[in-house]
Parts: structure tokens; sequence; C-alpha cells
């Protein structure tokens, strides 16, 4: 048990500033929300007497991220469809830079966390979190909340979050969620069936379920219909023959009690039905003209009617929330799926199943939707996106996560590196086809992957750490404006391009006048990034060219994003 804290040092203000602390919400635990992620274990040390010594503030000067790209990992099959990307790195890092490359721009977020089971699953400040550690909730809510801050902002207007957990922290994630996204955007807590297997008696409850949380980013989120199955369709037939397809009896019942539906009908033979308590669902004539289309018949004893509801009518079916594993996948197949690629290794210990996966990707109507995962693990989320795709014809973009380190069943040592070695050997495969466990050649469904490692730069605001910064971020920029084909390299200026737009980059405000001839040469426009000291893009230089570029001060439009997140 940790040890109590000695406040008899303590000065008045600041046992005032701690009483203050602990009234603060903390969802029924200490949750020490407001420390670095690498200042919490100090809180255990009993020796810590005065506040600055508990609760130490983050060193001045950290390191700000950035992208490099592993230009030998990229693959390109298919320039008309879109770029996705594989972030290597500590996952906070990697929301950090996207938070500048894709702010409000997410469609879709799904992620598997760690579950906190006590069980060397989850790593806090490169330490595992074991069971008997009496801070395990209190690191592993504030390891959650830094992170899905910053994929809120993330997410569109119209964007939807999912999340995967179990019973270990399922309660305390809600709360943390309800406060981040808002209660009124929690849509559902969905109950999957991670496994079929029946087990023998023991003495406890055999669990075969997790949860997935959802919520959206605001109203403007639309849940989509999913795709009805032969099982969905089951009681659908046709016993008359009926040129609209096969169909089943609805309801002719009213749910509320309606004086004014309540009335007999008469049936050819001149026999009559009466009412249900509550009264028909319609009104007299809106039943006459269902009886006259045959939308409505009568039973072959006249003692009834029945309603006809065609399948044809039917666009899709609405999202349930228990997701059986027999229609969405198991563990169990997820394990399986991964062995495929890897000659029958186990290379991950929790893979999600792709169908599970798929399924949560169309509940967003956008078929053009760009989905991240930043929990990305054995690349599951990349496979469902490439998936999904041909399915539907869509042309979704998958942006992954993960770091790259694996630990193996003890915790202890390095079993594989999960991006590298896992994450990364998947999509390829998945992408350029592959051989299967059985020798079958497998075809790949296509695509372009870019592979990303992040790397820090000071961040002391030096003119030196400033124009570093600015070197370092060619490939952020070309995220941001996803403009990936280098038509000009100079090394005072870049020009980059996509289908429909350029992107120019200005190193040293010398080479403004060299990057302006290069661009009178070129039709189309330029979202233009210029070096400068401050907020000040060099406009009056670019006078000449004003209706051909929209111009951005950098590094300043990278730290104003910086600032915020690491103040």
């Amino acid at each position: 048990m940790a040890k109590k804290i000695n406040y008899d040092d303590w000065s008045k203000e600041e046992l005032i500033k701690e009483l203050r602390r602990i009234k603060e919400t903390k969802y029924g635990l200490v949750w020490h929300r407001d420390l670095p992620e690498e200042k919490i274990d100090i809180l255990i040390n009993p020796d810590a007497r005065t506040p600055n010594e508990m609760f130490p503030n983050e060193m001045a000067g950290k390191p700000f991220p950035v992208l490099k790209e592993s230009k030998g990992k990229a693959i390109e099959t298919d320039k008309s469809k879109p770029v996705n990307l594989l972030i290597e790195g500590d996952n906070y890092h990697s929301l950090a830079v996207l938070n500048f490359t894709h702010r409000e721009a997410i469609d879709l977020i799904y992620i598997d966390p760690p579950y906190n089971t006590g069980h060397k699953d989850f790593s806090y400040n490169d330490k595992i979190v074991d069971i008997e550690d009496p801070f395990r909730h209190s690191k592993w809510l504030s390891f959650m909340e830094k992170r899905l801050k910053l994929a809120k902002t993330l997410l569109k207007l119209s964007g939807v979050i999912f999340v995967s957990i179990d019973d270990n922290e399922q309660a305390p994630l809600k709360m943390l969620c309800d406060e981040i996204f808002g209660p009124e955007n929690f849509l559902s807590t969905i109950i999957w069936q991670h496994s079929v297997q029946p087990k023998g008696y023991t003495d406890k409850f055999s669990v075969h379920h997790n949860y997935i949380l959802c919520y959206q980013k605001s109203s403007l989120f639309q849940l989509n219909a999913l795709e009805r199955t032969a099982e969905h369709n089951k009681n659908y037939s046709n016993p008359d023959n009926d040129p609209r397809g096969m169909w089943r009896s609805g309801d002719v019942r009213n749910a509320l009690y309606r004086p004014n539906l309540i009335f007999e009908i008469k049936t050819p033979s001149g026999k009559v039905i009466k009412p249900p308590k509550k009264g028909w669902r319609w009104s007299k004539e809106t039943i006459a003209e269902k009886i006259k289309t045959g939308e409505i018949i009568f039973s072959k004893d006249e003692s009834k009617i029945v309603h006809k509801i065609y399948l044809e009518n039917l666009e899709g079916r609405a999202a349930e929330t228990i997701w059986f594993g027999k229609e969405v996948g198991t563990t169990r197949e997820a394990a399986q799926e991964l062995k495929d690629f890897f000659n029958g290794e186990a290379t991950f210990d929790t893979p999600k199943p792709v169908r599970l996966v798929q399924q949560i990707i169309k509940l967003n109507k956008n078929h053009n939707a760009i989905v991240l995962d930043f929990f990305a693990g054995s690349g599951t989320t990349g496979q469902a996106v490439l998936e999904a795709n041909k399915d539907d014809g869509g042309n979704r973009q998958f942006i992954l996560c993960t770091n790259n380190e694996e630990l193996d069943g003890n915790g202890d040592k390095i079993k594989h590196k999960i991006c590298s070695d896992v994450c990364y050997p998947r999509l390829k495969k998945v992408i350029k086809g592959y051989k299967n466990i059985k020798g079958e050649d497998i075809a790949g469904l296509g695509g372009n992957l870019k592979y990303y490692t992040c790397d820090f730069v000071e961040a002391e605001p030096t003119d030196r750490n400033k124009r570093k910064l600015v070197s370092e971020s060619t490939e952020m920029l070309c995220i941001k404006e996803n403009a990936f084909e280098l038509i000009q390299d100079e090394n005072d200026f870049k020009i980059f391009k996509n289908s429909d737009k350029y992107l120019g980059i200005v190193f040293y405000e010398e080479a403004i006048d060299d990057f302006k001839k290069s661009i009178k040469k070129i039709k189309g426009h330029f979202n233009t990034y210029v070096f400068s000291l401050g907020d000040d893009p060099h406009e009056k230089q670019f006078a000449d060219v004003k209706g051909r570029v929209t111009l951005c001060a950098i590094p300043e439009v990278i730290l104003k994003v910086y600032r915020e997140i690491f103040k």
C-alpha cells in the first residue's frame, strides 16, 4: 500500500491548493491528472515533503515531435488511391503531430488501448504497471485522458470515436469520455461477444464479452445502416406470390391509446374485425388505401388484417448494441488471421478480428472517410479499411500510430518490434498479396502506404531551433497538404503536387524570388509555407503572385499548435 503523505511542513497556501485539488472530480479514484507522465511515480515516494517535490513542473524546453519518412518502406500500387500513413513512435507524440496535419479532419477513430488488467499489459513511463500498483487506475486514466483530448480535436464535427475496453476500466473510461466528449454525445456501449467456446465449470463467471464505447463529436454525425444478411432476412417469404417480392407481417396495433383510431373493419365477406384495445396504427382512410394496394390483406379466416413489410423497401438494418462473434468475429479468429501472415507464428497477443473493425468502419456513411487508429498494434484497422473499400468501392484512407516495442509474455524483454516487424509487414502483404499458411496465393487489395518515425527538435525558442524545425518539417507539410510528388527540389525551396494543387516550402527569405520564378511557369494554386522568425509570411514580397498563393509562416504555424499541447 502507498504510504501516507506528511503534510506537517506544508504552508497554508500549499494546503489550500491541495484541498482544492482533492475536491476535483476523480471518478472515485485517486487520479493525479495534472502531472506529467514521467512525474506521477514521485507520488509513491514516501520521502516527498513539499508540493514541489510531489508535483514538480514539467521541464522547460521539452523537444517537439516531427516526422521522418522511411522512404525504403513506401508502397505504391495505384496513384489514384489515397496515401495511407503508418507512424512509428509514442502515440502521444504522433497525436501531437496530427494536431497540426489533421485537426478536425478525421471522420472515424477506432482504438483498442491497453485494458490495464494488471498482468503486464500496460506500460507507463517505460515501466510495467502491475496489479499491486496502488496508482494503477490513476496512471491509466491520466494516460488515456491526454490522448483522448488530443483525439477529440482531430475529429470532424461529423466524426465519431469507438474505444474497445473490458471490465477492468470500462466504468471509469465511460465517465472520462463523458467529460471529454460530453454525455450528450454518448451513442452506445456495444457488447462484443469475443469468445464462443464454452468453458468447463469453475466457481467464477466465464467471460465472453468486451465493450466498445461509442461517442460522436457532435449531433452532425449520422449513423449508417448496416448491410442485411441471410440471417436478418430469414423471416421474409412470399407465400402469396406477391409481385413486389418477399415480405413479413408487421404490427397493426397502436402503441399508445388513440380513441380516434378505434373502429371496426369489415372484410369482403361482411365479417367484422374488432379493433385492438389501443386502436389501429392508421386511420380508416389509410387502411382502406393499403387494402386497395395490397399492403394490407386479410387472413384466410378473415379474423384479422395482415400488414406486409416488403424486403425491397428496407435499406439495410439498424445497428444493434450486441454484436455476436458469428457476425463480427472472435479473438480466436483474429489470432488465426494474424498467424496467416507470419507462417503460423503468434506475433501479437491481442489482435481484433477484421470483421469487427470493418463493421465499425461501415457505421460511418462517408465512403471517403479518413480513419485513425492510434493504438494500431498489429494493423487490423488498416486491413479493415482496405477490405471495406474493396466491398463497397470506397476510397477511405487510414492513419495508424503505434510504438515499436512488444514485450514477451513475461513483460521483460522485446519479442517483436511491433511496428516494423508486425504491423508494417502485415499491411504490405494485404496491399501487395502474399501466400497464406496453407500456401495459397492471396491477392493484394492494392493501395499506397508511407512509413514515418517520430523524431524531435529542441523546443527552446531560439532562431537556430526555429530553422531546425522548419528544415525537419517537410514531411509534416506534405502530409497536411496531401501532396507527396516532388516536382522541384532546390536547396532553398521545394515544390510538391497532388492531383489538384501544389505545395511550396521556402526555407529562406532570400529564396522567395527564385521560388516565384518557378511557380510562374506552372499553372495552378500554391499553398506556400515560408520561413519567418515571427508570424509574417512576407506577404509584400508575394504581391505580384497574390492570387496564386496562400501563405503561411513557418515554423509559427506549427509552434502555435505545439504551444497549446505542450503548455
